[in-house]
Order: C-alpha cells, then sequence, then structure tokens
C-alpha cells in the first residue's frame, strides 16, 4: 500500500513538471510569434519608406533632366546669338577699315613725357622737417645667417610695429614673419616664424613692408636691373622718414640710377629723378630723408663704401659722403633697408643678417 502511494505522488510531481515546461514553451514560441509580427510591420514600413523614397528620386531626375535640357537649349541660342553678332562684327570691319590712332597715341606719350619733365623740375615738397644725413656707420652687430646667400629681411618701417620679416631668395612666394628681432635671433632656422604665402612669387630682393603691408616687386619687364652687382633686382623699394620710394634704371638711361617718390595707398608715381650715380658695380642703395646713398663694392674684399650720393633737394655732395666706409665683412651686401624709426641698416650678406648703426648729422651743418 505504500509502494502504491509513492508511485502514485511521483507521477503527479511529474505531470506538474511537464505542464510547467509546456507552459513555458508556449511563452516562449508567442514572445517570437510576437517579435516576428514586429519585424513584418517594420520591413513592411521600410519597404514602403524606400519606394517612397525611390518615387521622389526619380521625380527629382526628371525635374534635373528637363533643366539640363532648358540650359542646353539656352546655351544653343546663346552660342548662335554670339556667332551671329561676330558674323556681323567681321562685317562691319570689311565695310570700315580701323581709324588709325597714331596721331591720339603720339599726343598722349607727348603729354606724359612733358609732365614727367614737369615732375623732375619741380622743387618736391617734402612731408617731414627731417634733415639728417649719415656721418658714418657706428657698429655692426652680425645677428645670425639663415637662409640663402641672397635675400632681404626688415622690420616693419611703420610706426609701432616690431615685426620681422625675411625674404629668402630671389624668386620666392613666402614670407616668414617674426614677432619681433629677439625672436628671429633665438630661433633655430625659421622655427619660431609665421609662414605668409603671398598671390604670387616676388623677385629679387627690393621688397619693403610699411604699415603692416608687403610691397615687393613681380616682374618688370620696361627697366633695366637697378645694381650692377646685383642683377637679379629690377627695382628696389625703400622707405624713409617721407614715405615710400622706388630706385631703378630706364632703359633710356640704364647707365645711372634714378629714383620716384610714390603715393604707398595708391602706388601712383608723385615725382622723379634722375641722379648722377652709375649703375656699374653698385651693391645697393637706401634712401634717408630724401637723399639716395649708392652703395659700391670696393677692390678690397668684404668691403663697401657710399660712394655715390644724390640729394633731391641738392644739400648733400658725393664729396660730402664718400667718407663713409662698411665695415669688413663676408661678401658683398644683396639688400639694404633702413628704418627711419631706428636709424639701422637691416643688411643681408652672403646669408648674414646683419644690422648697422648709423651716426647722423645734420645737412645743414655742412
Amino acid at each position: 500500500m505504500r509502494v502504491l502511494v509513492v508511485l502514485v505522488t511521483l507521477a503527479c510531481f511529474a505531470s506538474a513538471q511537464h505542464q510547467a515546461l509546456i507552459d513555458y514553451l508556449e511563452r516562449r514560441l508567442q514572445t517570437i510569434e510576437d517579435r516576428i509580427s514586429l519585424w513584418h510591420e517594420q520591413t513592411a514600413r521600410y519597404a514602403s519608406e524606400l519606394r517612397e523614397l525611390k518615387q521622389q528620386m526619380v521625380s527629382q531626375l526628371e525635374s534635373l533632366d528637363k533643366e539640363k535640357e532648358f540650359l542646353r537649349v539656352t546655351l544653343d541660342g546663346v552660342g548662335t546669338r554670339v556667332d551671329r553678332v561676330e558674323r556681323e562684327l567681321d562685317y562691319l570691319e570689311t565695310q570700315n577699315g580701323a581709324q588709325p590712332c597714331v596721331d591720339v597715341d603720339d599726343k598722349l606719350i607727348e603729354q606724359q613725357v612733358t609732365l614727367v619733365k614737369e615732375k623732375q623740375k619741380a622743387k618736391y615738397s617734402k612731408l617731414s622737417d627731417c634733415s639728417d644725413m649719415i656721418s658714418s656707420i657706428k657698429a655692426m652687430k652680425i645677428l645670425k645667417r639663415v637662409g640663402g646667400p641672397k635675400g632681404m629681411w626688415t622690420k616693419d618701417t611703420g610706426r609701432g610695429s616690431g615685426k620681422v620679416y625675411i625674404f629668402n631668395g630671389t624668386d620666392e612666394d613666402t614670407i616668414h614673419e617674426f614677432a619681433s628681432v629677439q625672436d628671429f635671433a633665438r630661433s633655430q632656422g625659421m622655427s619660431l616664424a609665421k609662414n605668409l604665402k603671398l598671390p604670387s612669387a616676388w623677385k629679387g630682393t627690393g621688397h619693403v613692408v610699411f604699415n603692416n603691408y608687403a610691397y615687393y616687386i613681380n616682374q618688370c619687364r620696361t627697366i633695366s636691373p637697378v645694381y650692377g652687382l646685383t642683377p637679379e633686382t629690377v627695382m628696389d623699394l625703400a622707405v624713409d622718414e617721407e614715405g615710400l620710394w622706388a630706385i631703378y634704371a630706364t632703359r633710356q638711361n640704364e647707365r645711372y640710377i634714378s629714383m620716384a617718390k610714390m603715393d604707398a595707398n595708391t602706388l601712383d608715381i608723385e615725382q622723379m629723378w634722375d641722379s648722377n650715380c652709375p649703375r656699374e658695380n653698385a651693391e645697393a642703395a637706401f634712401i634717408i630723408c630724401g637723399t639716395l646713398y649708392v652703395v659700391y663694392n670696393t677692390k678690397q674684399p668684404g668691403r663697401s663704401r657710399i660712394q655715390c650720393v644724390f640729394d633731391i633737394n641738392d644739400m648733400v655732395t658725393n664729396e660730402e659722403a664718400s667718407l663713409v666706409y662698411f665695415p669688413k665683412r663676408y661678401g658683398a651686401h644683396s639688400s639694404l633697408k633702413y628704418n627711419p624709426q631706428e636709424q639701422l641698416l637691416y643688411a643681408w650678406d652672403d646669408g648674414y643678417q646683419i644690422l648697422y648703426k648709423l651716426v647722423m648729422k645734420k645737412k645743414l651743418e655742412i
């Protein structure tokens, strides 16, 4: 009797476990069915959205094709009109010969030549009361050596700026800007520089930076190289107490150096002068208080001197300035830039960046 009860109890327990398993499986199947149903709904919705997107894209492509065809027809019409105008112009030129314009050009040239001569004869009206001239070169400081044998370096010659600019080479398009002379001196090469890319490459070494603007020579085909020993420089720009100047040599007067006062804003020529300073054997030049100083190479290696001076108001003569010698250096100057705020010359000599301290005196003391 006891065995039978045990067997019945075990059978009931097994039946309960079996029912629980069936219930669990039914719940799992129901969950799977619900997920499959949700997936079907999402798939149907995505398919519907894709069909709508496809229809929109087809519609937009059809619209673009129509616009493309319209533009093609319009351009064909414009081309036809241009061809018609060209044919009409050709016909008019065959019926009416070109009118002579030589007389007009000659008159215009005569007026320009007359204007230039009048500007050369007129006395220059100074913008400042500067009357200094060089007495001697007090000291030379070799700051460092960076870059190639020819180049130009300068501080911004306007007031209130301490930035230094390096034009390395004679045919490049990137300027190296330093925050100060001290930053340039302690920099390893150009590591502390900010690189400024110009719209076009510069030519030669005749550039200046004035009031945060870089003035550089791009190309000049109508003038000669201004210095006999620096053939890459066809024009040399300079800044002094009066403003912006151009130092150059024309083909008509190519043996000698000329100079012109320029408007720094418009680059218009205000007045021009032909000096008696020869180009031959000239290294570089600069302007102080309206006086042109031309530096020539001597027979002694590494020695240069100011050998020719031209003052726009005839207050300085060659004899008075030709005793100024530069200290002995490595090679020849490829550029000399005067800073009127400091009365310093920034020189580039065979890759060395040099500063010259000038001693000045009054022109009227002579």
